[in-house]
């Protein structure tokens, strides 16, 4: 059950990163293009996960791999922010 649960999961965030790389191919904006890349980074290391020995779960790697997708998701937001903020030089 937990090997099929982690197997969906893996596929929605393959998923869930081609709608944002669509929505980058549409707007061009960084913002959906960093949210693809995470989610991709995010599936692909819940497929690494699946394929593992259940024993090497607990490896840093895997944690290091979703701190780099959540910095990714951190990166998009700041850069974002950034740029609507750099419009406002009086306040």
């Amino acid at each position: 059950m937990g090997l099929m649960l982690l197997g969906a999961n893996a596929a929605l965030s393959l998923i869930v990163g081609l709608f944002f790389l669509r929505s980058w191919r549409d707007t061009r904006d960084r913002f959906f293009l960093f949210f693809a890349l995470a989610f991709a980074v995010e599936g692909l290391n819940r497929m690494a996960l699946g394929l593992t020995d259940p024993a090497q779960e607990d490896e840093p790697y895997f944690y290091l791999v979703r701190l780099f997708s959540f910095l990714l998701i951190l990166a998009a937001i700041v850069d974002k922010n950034r740029k609507k903020n750099s419009g406002r030089h009086g306040m």
